[in-house]
C-alpha cells in the first residue's frame, strides 16, 4: 500500500482462599488509587468554553501498522481525517499527536500542526494527554479524534463537544450510530448501550444487549461506538493516574475505565453510515462509499 506522499489540494481450599485475598488486594489497591485520582479531578465550576481536537496518530499497529499514512482515493487517511475536522465548528485549534517522524513529516506537508509524544503512551487518550500539557493555550474540552475516521462528519464533533457543555456531571462524551446486521459479530465494531437519560451503560466488542437465542434481533436498535471522544480536560489530566481496570483489559476498551471509575459519560446518537478503517480490508470500503458520495 502506498504510504504518504501528500496532496497538495488539501484499540486445595487453602490455596484458593490464598487467591482469592491476592484478588481481594489487588482491587482494594485499585479502588485505593482511583480514588486518589478521584480527589485530583474538580469537576469545573464555569462553562466549558474552549475546546481543542486532538488527533493521535501511531505508525506502530499490530492490527494495520502504518494505518495513518495509508492511501484514500489519493490522499494520505490521515490527511482525510485532518480535513474533516478542520470543518468543525467548535473547536478552537486542532493538532495531530504522534510519536513517528514519519506521520509527523506528513503532516506537516499538508498544513497541519503536529506534537510530538512519547512512544509509551498506551492509548490514544494518553497520546492526548501528553499533547494538551504541552499546548501553549488552555482549553476546556479536549476531543480524541480517531485518525482513521476519514469520513468523520464536523457536526458530530460539534455535538460532542456540545454534549460535555451541557452535561457538567459528565467528564466525558463521545458518538453511536446504529449498528449495520453484518457488523453484530465484528469484533472491530465496539457496541455501546445507554441509559434513558443518554449516559453510558456499557462497551464492548461483543454484541449487546445479548438475548437468549443468540441472534440479532431485527426489532432492536443495536448502537455502534464511532471513534470520537471528548473530555473535561482536567479530568483528562488524571485519566493516565488510574490504573488499568478488569473490564478495560478484558475488553481492550480504554472508555470502561472511565465507567469503571464511576464517572459520567454523555452519549449522543447521531445518523452516520461510514465506519473508521481497522483493517486493510476497510479501505476499499471506505473508497466504495467515497466514489458513491463523489467524495474527492
Amino acid at each position: 500500500m502506498p504510504i504518504c506522499s501528500p496532496s497538495s489540494d488539501s484499540s486445595s481450599s487453602s490455596g484458593s482462599g490464598s487467591r482469592a485475598w491476592v484478588l481481594h488486594g489487588l482491587v482494594l489497591g485499585a479502588a485505593a488509587a482511583a480514588a486518589a485520582a478521584a480527589y485530583l479531578y474538580r469537576r469545573p465550576s464555569g462553562f466549558r468554553s474552549r475546546a481543542v481536537g486532538i488527533i493521535p496518530a501511531r505508525f506502530a499497529s499490530t492490527r494495520f501498522e502504518g494505518k495513518p499514512l495509508v492511501h484514500i482515493l489519493g490522499k494520505p487517511m490521515i490527511q482525510r481525517t485532518w480535513e474533516r475536522v478542520m470543518l468543525a465548528s467548535s473547536l478552537d485549534h486542532v493538532v495531530v499527536a504522534t510519536d513517528d517522524e514519519r506521520i509527523a513529516e506528513c503532516c506537516r506537508g499538508f498544513g497541519a500542526d503536529v506534537i510530538m509524544t512519547s512512544e509509551s503512551c498506551k492509548n490514544g487518550s494518553e497520546r492526548c494527554c501528553e499533547a494538551l500539557k504541552k499546548l501553549e493555550k488552555r482549553y476546556d474540552i479536549v476531543v480524541n479524534i480517531q485518525g482513521d475516521e476519514p469520513l468523520i462528519e464536523p457536526e458530530i464533533i460539534d455535538g460532542v463537544v456540545m454534549a460535555l457543555q451541557r452535561a457538567p456531571d459528565a467528564v466525558f462524551s463521545t458518538a453511536v450510530t446504529s449498528l449495520k446486521p453484518e457488523d453484530a459479530f465484528d469484533t472491530n465494531r465496539v457496541k455501546c448501550v445507554v441509559d434513558n437519560q443518554g449516559y453510558a451503560i456499557y462497551f464492548s466488542r461483543g454484541l449487546i444487549p445479548f438475548n437468549k437465542s443468540g441472534n440479532v434481533n431485527p426489532k432492536y436498535l443495536y448502537l455502534l461506538h464511532l471513534g470520537i471522544s471528548g473530555f473535561d480536560s482536567k479530568f483528562l489530566k488524571i485519566y493516565p493516574e488510574l490504573p488499568p481496570t478488569p473490564l478495560q483489559m478484558e475488553e481492550d476498551l480504554e472508555q470502561l475505565k472511565v465507567l469503571e471509575n464511576s464517572y459520567r459519560m454523555k452519549v449522543i446518537k447521531v445518523d452516520h453510515d461510514a465506519h473508521g478503517v481497522d483493517a486493510p480490508e476497510d479501505v476499499e470500503k471506505i473508497e466504495a462509499l467515497m466514489r458513491a458520495r463523489n467524495i474527492q
